[in-house]
C-alpha cells in the first residue's frame, strides 16, 4: 500500500516514497542524453549561431526543471523519486495536510528499535516521521500512520494514582517516545534565506527579464534592475532573519521544578519534563519581578491555582504575510499578459514575412513584450503599501499579527461590538439593592439593607488574594466596597464596622456563561447556607416563592442601561465542612428565597458615542437611507452603506438602552421574547408598548421601520427552524449569547457577504475575533497613545535619547481564569511594556546625481523597513498582542477601530492606483515594443534607465500617503476587476495612444526619407527622441491622474515627496523639450527638436493631461463606491444553501 489516509486536523494524506539515485533522477539521465546528442549532431551540421541557440533552449529548460523541483513537492516527487508499495522499501513519504493547514511537504521516513525493548515484548520496530513539531507513528493494528499518543485521556482516578515515573527504565522510555519539553524555533543563516530568496519564482522570472535586457544591450538599464532586485531581497532576508531572532525570545524561560520520580524528589529544568511525570509547582517571579509561565499542560491533582490565560487562545505563533487581493492580481496580471501575447504574435508575424529579419533579433523581442507585463517593482511596492499602514498602526498603539487582514479593513461594512470593557467602562459602580418590598424605588443606605443580602453581596464571588491584593472581576470588588464589607486572604467576609456576623466560604461553583449564575456554599458561625447571585431571568425560575413585582422591577433598572443580578438564597440543614463541600450544585443552586436585585451602573466610556457617531457618518445615513443609486446607461451604481452592530452578554433591555446612547440604534426598538401565552415568539418595544407577531418572512420588512434586537435564548429557534439567514442579518443588538452563539453571529455575516470588523475585550470574543475579517482586542492597561502633535511637543521638553526607559510591568488587575464577569463578558488582560520610538532622518548630499539620489533614497527606504521601532513593522511580542486576533490595540477606546479603518482604505487605495498605473504602463510597453518597434522607434540604454528610476521614485512615493484624520462617507472599490477600472483603463490608454501615435507621425514629417531597421542599434533620430519624451510624459501624466488622493489619502500637495517629484519631473521635460541645456540632451541621446514641434508637444501634452483627468474625475463621480447588499445578499446565500441541501 503506497498511500495512507490519516484523520486528524493536521495531515490528510502520506505517501510512500524512495529516493532516486543521482543519475537515475529524472531531471539528470535525459538532459545528458540530450547534450550528447546536441554535440554529436546538432553541433556539426548546424550553424554556430542557430547551435547556440538550441543550447542555450536546452540549457533554460533544464534550469527550469531543477528550479521546479524547488517550487513544486509534486513535481519534485516526480523527478527525485520513486513511489513503493511496502513501507519498509520507502525511505521518504510525501505529506497532504488537511484542509486550510498549509503546503505539502516531503519528510523522512524514520525506522527506530526502541532501546526499551527486551525479550518478552520481541524486536518491535517504530516506523515514524516527523512534521511541523509532531510526530507520527506507523499503526500495524490501524494500517495507518496516527499521531503520538499522550496520557491524556485517562480517567480522573488513574492521574489521582498516579506517582510519576518510578524507575530509569520508564524515564528513558518516555524520554525517547516524546523527546524534550522544548520548542526551537528555526534559525537559519542569512546566505540560506538570501538562496531561498533568490530562487523565488517572481525573482528568477526578473533576472531572466534581465538577461534577456542585457541581450538586446539595454546594460544599465539591466544593472539598475538588478541592483533593485537585489536590494528588495536582500532587504527582505535581513527583515526575517530579525523577526526570526525575535521569535526565539518568544518563548517560555526554563525554570527549576519539584519533580516525583523514581520514588523521591528531585529539582529539574522544565525541559526535562515528560508527560506522565509527578510536579510541585508553585507561584515564582523571574528576574524582573514578574510571574513565570507553566511550562508544560497539568492537571491539578491537589490544591489550587490562580491562572492568567489571557493569551492562551489556542493559536501557534503567527507567520508574517503581504498580500492584497491575492486571486484578482493574478487575473489582473493574466489579463496584461494575454494583451503582451496577441502584441507578441502581431510582431512575430510581421517578421516571420520578412524573410531578411534575424530570427534570434525577432524572437528576443518577442520575449521583451511578453515580459514587459511584471515590473521588477510590483511586489516591493505592495509590500511597501503595507508595511506602511503597519508602522502607522503602531506607532498609536495598535499591533498586527496578520498583515494581510489590512486590506480586509478597508472593505468592511458592518462593525460589530462587545459592550462592557468596549463601548462601556470596566469600572462598575453599585448603586443600592431594590426588590424587596412592593416599593420599586432604589434602597442606597447600606444600613438600610437586609443582613443576608448584604452577606449574599459579600461572599457569593469569585474574588481571590494574590501578593496581598484582592483581584477580579470589577463588579464583585465594587459590590464589597459598596456595602462597606471587607473581604479576607482566608476566604472570610465581614463588616468594616462591626455589627455582623463573618461569612466563611466553605465551597464556591464558579460562574458558567451557559448557566448565567453562580453560588458558594458558606458558614455564618454554626450554620449553613447557600447564597446564588445571576441574571434575573435564571434566577426567578429557581425561587420557592417569586414576588409579584419581580420582572417588573428588574426591566425598570434594565431599560435605564443598569446591570442587575437577582439575589437569592436557602440554609442548609447540619453538616460537616466536608459534607457541604460535596454538595450537588443543583442542590445548592435550586428552592431559593429571593433576597432582592443588586443594581450596579457600567459608564459608557466618553468617546464611544463620538467614535461610532464618526464610523455611523462615514457611510451614509444608516436610519433612513438604504440606498442610493446613479443611474448611467446600463450601470446602476448603488451607495455604500456601513453597519454597526451590538454583541453582548447583557440583558437586553440594558444592551438597547447603550445602544441607543451610541447611536447604534435610532429607530424604534423591538426585542424578541417568548410570546406570553407560551406559543411562539414575538416582538415586544423595551416599555411593552408595542407587541408585534414573529415571523422569520416579515423581519427584512420591520427592519426598515425598527431596529430589532435578539437573545441568546432565541437562537434554538432561530437554528432549528432554518431562520438564521433571514433573521440575523437585519439585528442590530444581540443580548444574552454565549461566547458559540457570538460565533456563530459573525459566520452568518461572513455567509452573506458581509465584510465584518468585531472589536472586544475578553475571553469570551476569541471566537468572534477569530471568525471576523477584522478582529481588534482591547487591552484595557493603558490610555489611547498620542497624537503626532502631541509628541512632537512631548518631544521637545524630553532629552534626546536614542533609547528609552521600560516601565516595571505592572501586576494585573483582574485574573481572567479566576473571575469572570456575571454577564458573560468577562475580560481578558495582560501585561504591557511600552516603548518609544525614535526618528532620526538622514540628510541628503547635494552632489549627487538623479540616478544616484534615487538609489539612496531607494535604499533609505528599505533601510527604514528595517530599523527596530521606527521604520520596520514592529514584531508582536507576548503581551504586546492577543493571540486570538489579528489586531491588538492598547487602548481603553474603540478608537482604533476608526484608525485601523482608515488605514485599510488607505492600504486598498494605494494598492487599487498601483495596479491602475500598472496596467496602463503595460499597455503603452506593449504597443510601443510592437507595433513601433516594427518601424524602427527604440529607446535607448540611458533612455530606460532614467525611466525606470522614475518608476521606482513615484511608486515608492505614492505608497506613503498618509490616510486623512477623519472616515470620509465614500468608501474605496475593493476589487480590481469592476467597471470603474475597466473603464478608467480603457478611456486613459486610447488618449496615450492617440497622443502617442499623432506624435511620432508629426516628428516623422522633420525627418528625411530613411530607412530604419527594426534589428539595428539604436541611433538617435527625431522620432527615437518624440517617442521618449512622450512616453515619460504619459508615464508622469498616469501617476498624477491616477493617485487617489482625498477623500482617503493626502491630496497631491499634501504628499510632499510626490509633489516635489512631479515638480521635478515636470522641469525635466519642459527642459529636454525646449533643449535648455544640450549636454544634458547629448547624454540622454536626445536630438533637437524643431521649433513648431516643441510648442506642439508641450501642447498637447497638456491636453492629454486635462483629458485623463477629466475622465478619471467623471469616472470616479459616477461611480462613488459599492453597498453592502443588505437586502440582496442574505436572499442570494439562502438560495445557495437551499440548493447545495436539494
Amino acid at each position: 500500500m503506497s498511500r495512507f489516509s490519516v484523520s486528524g486536523k493536521v495531515v490528510q494524506q502520506v505517501d510512500l516514497l524512495k529516493k532516486r539515485q543521482g543519475p537515475w533522477r529524472l531531471d539528470v539521465w535525459p538532459f545528458a542524453i540530450l547534450y550528447v546528442l546536441w554535440v554529436v549532431a546538432a553541433l556539426p551540421a548546424l550553424d554556430f549561431v542557430d547551435a547556440a541557440i538550441i543550447f542555450g533552449v536546452m540549457a533554460a529548460v533544464h534550469i527550469l526543471a531543477l528550479l521546479f523541483t524547488a517550487w513544486s513537492v509534486d513535481f519534485r516527487c516526480f523527478v527525485q523519486y520513486s513511489k513503493v508499495k511496502e513501507i519498509s522499501q520507502a525511505d521518504t513519504c510525501k505529506i497532504t495536510p488537511a484542509k486550510f493547514s498549509g503546503s505539502k511537504e516531503i519528510v523522512e521516513l524514520h525506522f527506530r528499535k526502541p532501546v526499551s525493548s527486551t525479550a518478552l515484548t520481541g524486536d518491535v520496530e517504530e516506523i515514524y516521521f516527523d512534521f511541523r513539531k509532531q510526530r507520527f507513528i506507523f499503526s500495524k493494528e490501524e494500517k495507518t500512520f496516527c499521531k503520538l499518543p499522550y496520557p491524556s485521556k485517562e480517567s480522573i482516578g488513574y492521574y489521582l494514582k498516579s506517582t510519576g515515573h518510578g524507575s530509569e527504565a520508564k524515564v528513558v522510555a518516555a524520554f525517547e517516545k516524546w523527546g524534550r519539553n522544548a520548542f526551537e524555533y528555526p534559525q537559519p543563516t542569512f546566505q540560506k534565506l538570501m538562496k531561498e530568496h533568490c530562487m523565488e519564482p517572481f525573482f528568477v522570472f526578473q533576472v531572466f527579464c534581465v538577461g534577456l535586457w542585457c541581450l538586446d544591450e539595454y546594460w544599465y538599464y539591466s544593472l539598475f534592475t538588478l541592483f533593485m532586485l537585489f536590494l528588495f531581497e536582500s532587504t527582505m532576508a535581513k527583515s526575517r532573519l530579525k523577526t526570526l531572532t525575535e521569535l526565539r525570545r518568544v518563548r517560555v524561560d526554563s525554570q527549576t521544578l519539584m519533580v516525583h520520580r523514581c520514588g523521591k524528589w528531585v529539582k529539574l529544568s522544565g525541559t526535562d519534563l515528560l508527560p506522565g511525570d509527578v510536579v510541585s509547582i508553585g507561584r515564582s517571579s523571574g528576574p524582573n519581578g514578574d510571574d513565570k509561565s507553566v511550562p508544560a499542560d497539568m492537571l491539578i491533582l491537589a490544591g489550587s491555582a490562580i491562572v492568567n490565560e489571557a493569551i492562551l487562545t489556542g493559536e501557534s505563533t503567527p507567520q508574517w504575510k503581504v498580500t492584497a487581493n491575492s486571486w484578482e492580481s493574478g487575473f489582473f496580471i493574466l489579463f496584461l499578459v494575454i494583451f503582451a501575447i496577441i502584441a507578441a504574435g502581431y510582431v512575430l508575424k510581421k517578421g516571420l514575412e520578412d524573410p531578411t529579419r534575424s530570427r534570434y533579433k525577432l524572437f528576443l523581442s518577442c520575449s521583451l513584450i511578453i515580459t514587459s507585463v511584471i515590473p521588477p517593482e510590483l511586489p516591493m511596492e505592495l509590500s511597501i503599501a503595507v508595511n506602511t499602514s503597519l508602522i502607522a498602526l503602531a506607532r498609536r498603539g495598535i499591533f498586527c499579527t496578520e498583515p494581510f487582514r489590512i486590506p480586509f479593513a478597508g472593505k468592511v461594512d458592518t462593525c460589530c461590538f462587545d459592550k462592557t470593557g468596549t463601548l462601556t467602562s470596566d469600572d462598575m459602580e453599585f448603586q443600592g439593592v431594590v426588590g424587596l418590598s412592593d416599593n420599586v424605588d432604589l434602597e442606597a443606605d447600606v444600613a438600610k439593607m437586609p443582613l443576608r443580602t448584604l452577606e449574599i453581596l459579600a461572599a457569593c464571588h469569585a474574588l481571590v488574594f494574590v501578593d496581598n491584593k484582592l483581584v477580579g472581576d470589577p463588579l464583585e470588588k465594587a459590590a464589597i466596597k459598596g456595602i462597606e464589607w471587607i473581604y479576607t486572604s482566608d476566604e472570610k467576609a465581614m463588616p468594616k464596622r462591626g455589627g455582623g456576623n463573618a461569612v466563611q466560604i466553605v465551597q464556591r461553583h464558579h460562574f458558567a456563561s451557559h448557566l448565567k449564575r453562580m453560588a458558594a456554599v458558606v458558614r455564618v458561625k454554626d450554620d449553613f447556607f447557600a447564597f446564588v447571585k445571576g441574571a434575573p431571568e435564571t434566577i426567578g425560575d429557581r425561587l420557592t416563592d417569586l414576588p409579584s413585582s419581580y420582572v417588573d422591577t428588574y426591566k425598570k433598572y434594565t431599560r435605564q442601561g443598569s446591570r442587575v443580578l437577582a439575589l437569592a438564597y436557602k440554609p442548609l440543614q447540619e453538616m460537616s465542612v466536608s459534607e457541604a463541600r460535596s454538595l450537588d450544585r443543583d442542590y445548592v443552586e435550586s428552592d431559593l428565597t429571593f433576597a432582592g436585585f443588586a443594581v450596579f451602573n457600567c459608564p459608557i466610556r466618553a468617546d464611544s458615542a463620538s467614535v461610532l457617531s464618526e464610523l455611523k457618518g462615514s457611510s451614509h445615513d444608516l436610519e433612513y437611507e438604504e440606498t442610493q443609486s446613479v443611474i448611467l446607461g446600463v450601470f446602476s451604481i448603488p451607495v455604500s452603506i456601513l453597519v454597526q452592530v451590538m454583541i453582548t452578554g447583557d440583558q437586553a433591555l440594558t444592551a438597547c438602552h447603550v445602544a441607543s446612547q451610541v447611536h447604534i440604534i435610532s429607530k424604534p426598538a423591538l426585542i424578541l421574547v417568548p410570546a406570553r401565552n407560551g406559543v411562539g415568539f414575538e416582538w415586544i418595544s423595551p416599555d411593552e408598548t408595542e407587541i408585534l407577531p414573529y415571523s422569520e418572512n416579515a423581519v427584512e420588512a420591520l427592519s426598515d421601520s425598527h431596529d430589532l434586537c435578539i437573545g441568546g435564548d432565541c437562537f434554538e429557534m432561530l437554528q432549528q427552524t432554518d431562520s438564521v439567514l433571514r433573521v440575523i442579518p437585519y439585528v442590530k443588538v444581540f443580548a444574552r449569547v454565549a461566547p458559540e452563539q457570538k460565533e456563530l453571529i459573525m459566520t452568518t455575516f461572513k455567509i452573506v457577504g458581509r465584510t465584518t470588523l468585531m472589536c472586544g475585550d475578553g475571553t469570551n470574543d476569541v471566537g468572534a475575533l477569530k471568525q471576523a475579517h477584522v478582529g481588534v482586542a482591547l487591552l484595557n492597561a493603558i490610555p489611547p497613545a498620542q497624537t503626532e502633535d502631541s509628541k512632537s511637543r512631548t518631544s521637545k521638553l524630553e532629552p534626546k535619547s536614542g533609547k528609552s526607559k521600560k516601565p516595571k510591568p505592572g501586576s494585573d488587575s483582574s485574573s481572567s481564569g479566576g473571575a469572570p464577569g456575571l454577564n458573560g463578558d468577562g475580560l481578558a488582560k495582560t501585561r504591557i511594556n511600552t516603548r518609544a520610538e525614535s526618528n532620526s532622518p538622514s540628510g541628503s548630499n547635494k552632489h549627487l546625481t538623479a540616478a544616484e539620489r534615487q538609489k539612496q533614497k531607494l535604499k533609505k527606504i528599505m533601510d527604514e523597513m528595517n530599523e527596530e521601532g521606527d521604520g520596520r513593522a514592529p514584531l508582536v511580542k507576548l503581551g504586546d498582542a492577543s493571540m486570538a486576533s489579528p489586531f491588538t490595540a492598547k487602548h481603553a477606546s474603540v478608537a482604533p477601530t476608526t484608525d485601523i479603518i482608515r488605514q485599510g482604505r488607505s492600504t486598498l487605495v494605494t494598492t487599487l492606483q498601483m495596479f491602475k498605473i500598472l496596467g496602463l504602463n503595460c499597455l503603452a510597453t506593449a504597443y510601443v515594443l510592437s507595433v513601433m518597434y516594427l518601424d524602427g522607434v527604440k529607446l535607448g540604454d540611458v533612455q530606460a534607465t532614467i525611466s525606470g528610476v522614475f518608476t521606482a521614485a513615484f511608486f515608492l512615493f505614492i505608497s506613503h500617503a498618509r490616510p486623512l484624520p477623519t472616515l470620509s462617507a465614500s468608501r474605496p472599490h475593493p476589487n480590481i476587476f469592476c467597471a470603474y477600472v475597466f473603464l478608467s483603463l480603457l478611456g486613459q490608454f486610447a488618449i496615450h495612444l492617440f497622443f502617442l501615435v499623432s506624435s511620432v507621425n508629426k516628428a516623422a514629417e522633420h525627418m528625411p526619407e530613411e530607412c530604419i531597421e527594426p534589428d539595428s542599434e539604436f541611433h538617435p533620430n527625431l522620432v527615437n527622441t518624440v517617442s521618449y519624451m512622450v512616453n515619460m510624459m504619459i508615464q508622469v501624466a498616469t501617476f498624477a491622474v491616477n493617485y487617489m488622493g482625498h477623500p482617503f489619502n493626502q491630496s497631491i500637495p499634501e504628499n510632499k515627496p510626490f509633489f516635489y517629484a512631479l515638480l521635478a519631473a515636470v522641469g525635466f521635460f519642459t527642459a529636454v523639450t525646449s533643449d535648455l541645456f544640450r549636454g544634458l540632451n547629448d547624454w540622454l541621446k536626445l536630438v533637437p527638436l524643431p521649433e513648431p514641434l516643441r510648442g506642439k508637444l508641450l501642447l498637447w501634452a497638456f491636453l492629454m493631461f486635462a483629458g485623463c483627468y477629466s475622465w478619471e474625475r467623471f469616472l470616479r463621480w459616477v461611480f462613488p463606491g459599492r453597498t453592502s447588499g443588505r437586502k440582496k445578499r442574505p436572499q442570494q446565500a439562502e438560495a445557495t444553501l437551499q440548493k447545495k441541501h436539494a
